[in-house]
């Protein structure tokens, strides 16, 4: 048991009841057609990864749970990591875009879900047209990933669709999340985010739970908790409101949600105070003349941009190094604030 309390250890047994037993598809969730997860105007995908979906068996998608649409950029060849991997659906698609030397893992703490994404690996290696699968599934909780023999700096890349707000222990799954990433390795996740802390009457509550609201954190916790455990600031990716129904509403009261994607990157905290300027240079896939790194950041190819430090060390330290240049900068206007409120700006404003 990935616990040490016993009401963290209870919270823990209902989710593996409820998305093992209690609900069987998508449809079934309370949210469900009540989250919306992309920002006015509608989501349009790259080519790339709108195909990789398209290839998906439909009864892997029917049983997808996620908020959030969680694939980065640049994965060719990447070895991935999915937490709460569930019935594969996330998983399978990343297979496709790491291509047939990638592999994508799935971990899970529900063993009915697992079986149900392992029964579909040979379907999606035939259809990629794979030599051999490139996707595994392994049983164990996000809070411990040890237990599933995940050693220490082995990811290049950990997703994680709508499920960090599931475990009573975020910390724990943020800890093991940076332990296992390569250094430069990024946690790219979708996950629901509270405008305070959730207040204990909601948190007692098994299928709000179940649903994401209870468990849910104020979106200031995870800053304060990433950068605890090692991680770079949150990168805000989108974020948009979350529309809940009356008889959830009834429940939660004056406490508001969003849906919401941050991106953590595994590179030294310190360094120079300064911002820099770097030009992309367009080689990443889907994204030949324009990249968003984040809600704030976006690089056209050959135009020179200012980024603050930690930006400037993420680009140099991670995959994304051969995509970009650094080079000498102008005048800066001085210190640039990284922000992080998912709540500001977006339609949950």
């Amino acid at each position: 048991m990935a616990c040490s309390k016993e009401k963290e250890c209870q919270i823990l047994e209902d989710m593996k009841e409820y998305y093992g037993k209690t609900i069987q598809n998508k449809d079934e969730l309370m949210i469900n057609n009540s989250t919306s997860t992309c920002d006015a105007p509608p989501c349009k995908l790259p080519r790339h990864i709108a195909g990789a979906l398209e290839l998906i068996h439909p009864d892997v998608k029917a049983k997808s749970y996620g908020c959030g649409m969680t694939v980065p950029e640049l994965l060719e060849g990447t070895h991935v990591l999915d937490l709460g991997s569930g019935a594969g659906h996330d998983c399978f698609a990343l297979a496709k875009l790491v291509g047939e030397t990638g592999h994508v893992t799935g971990v899970d703490m529900t063993e009915e879900q697992l079986e149900f994404a392992r029964r579909y690996i040979d379907y999606h290696q035939e259809t990629f047209g794979y030599s051999k699968p490139n996707t595994d599934f392994v049983m164990a909780y996000i809070e411990k990933l040890g237990d599933a023999g995940l050693k220490d700096d082995t990811f290049d890349v950990i997703i994680s669709n709508c499920v960090v707000n599931l475990s009573p222990d975020k910390r724990a799954v943020l800890k093991e999340a940076h332990r296992v990433l390569k250094p430069g390795g990024e946690m790219y996740f979708s996950d629901m985010y509270a405008d305070q802390v959730v207040p204990d009457h909601i948190k007692q509550h098994k299928v709000l739970w179940g649903e994401g609201f209870a468990g849910a954190l104020w979106w200031e916790d995870l800053v304060r908790i990433t950068r605890e455990v090692g991680f770079s600031t949150p990168r805000l990716v989108k974020a948009s409101k979350i529309n809940i129904k009356k008889s959830i509403q009834d429940l939660t009261g004056n406490v508001k949600y969003v849906a919401a994607t941050y991106r953590l990157f595994k590179v030294p905290q310190n360094g120079n105070n300064m911002p820099v300027d770097v030009v992309y240079n367009g080689s990443v896939t889907g994204h030949d003349k324009v990249i968003a790194l984040d809600k704030h950041n976006t690089f056209k190819v050959g135009s020179v941009v200012e980024v603050d430090p930690e930006l400037s060390a993420i680009i140099q330290q991670s995959r994304f190094a051969s995509a970009f240049t650094v080079v000498p900068s102008k005048t800066s206007d001085g210190e640039k604030t990284i922000p992080m409120n998912p709540f500001s700006g977006t339609r949950a404003a």
